[in-house]
């Protein structure tokens, strides 16, 4: 059961890494967070249920799905600052599934 958060905590990191190492300037790295968070938005207004912690959420959402999506299916359409948007949108609506699985399975997991 311990090696669940220690996944969890190398895929932080990795994503952390890959989101720095990325990001050549102060500009370019508030640009980055601007379009990841737009992408999480869409990605969480598509997929019905709500993201947690708000733009916090929305930015992690749409990094996370940006490097799933250029991964598993590879760039495909415009990049804008490092970010892939149409395979980060997919990406994004796919860990968004995710979250509201993990998160509807933690909640009977309490009752």
């Amino acid at each position: 059961m311990a090696v669940v958060p220690l996944l969890g905590l190398l895929l932080l990191i990795l994503a952390a890494w890959a989101f720095f190492s990325l990001a050549w300037t102060i500009t370019g790295l508030f640009l980055m967070i601007a379009i990841s968070g737009l992408i999480g938005a869409v990605a969480d207004a598509i997929v019905p249920g709500q993201l947690p912690y708000g733009w916090v959420g929305a930015v992690a959402v749409g990094f996370l799905g940006s490097i799933i999506g250029s991964l598993v299916i590879g760039p495909i359409g415009p990049v804008l600052w490092n970010i892939p948007v149409v395979s980060a949108l997919i990406g994004a609506i796919v860990v968004v599934l995710l979250a509201e699985v993990v998160m509807k399975g933690s909640a009977r997991l309490r009752r």
